[in-house]
């Protein structure tokens, strides 16, 4: 499989680490009045969809890029790629 790196260009999907949804930027306010629930969820509870999902790769033989890559779980077709500081940016977290 190939990623398209958004700096790099095509690399192999070998040169990265895959962390698992997307949604895990998105960690709660530890100082929340629900914050033990909401960091069980967090932590614990997952989707395991069948088509396109977003998804957390980490570039660990590369430049240590965090991304954000839309894949289809059933195919493997790559429709997007991202810098998922990039996408926490977008939702407002991050500088």
């Amino acid at each position: 499989m190939i990623i398209n790196h958004p700096l790099l260009g095509p690399r192999d999907a070998q040169e990265f680490v895959y962390l698992g949804d997307a949604a895990m930027i998105n960690r709660p306010d530890w100082q929340a009045e629900n914050a033990a629930e909401a960091f069980h969820d967090y932590l614990y509870l997952r989707d395991n969809p069948a088509g396109e999902h977003r998804e957390l790769w980490y570039h660990e033989q590369g430049d240590r890029s965090w991304l954000v890559v839309t894949r289809n779980t059933l195919t493997h077709e790559i429709t997007s790629v991202e810098l998922a500081r990039d996408v926490a940016r977008a939702q407002g977290r991050g500088r």
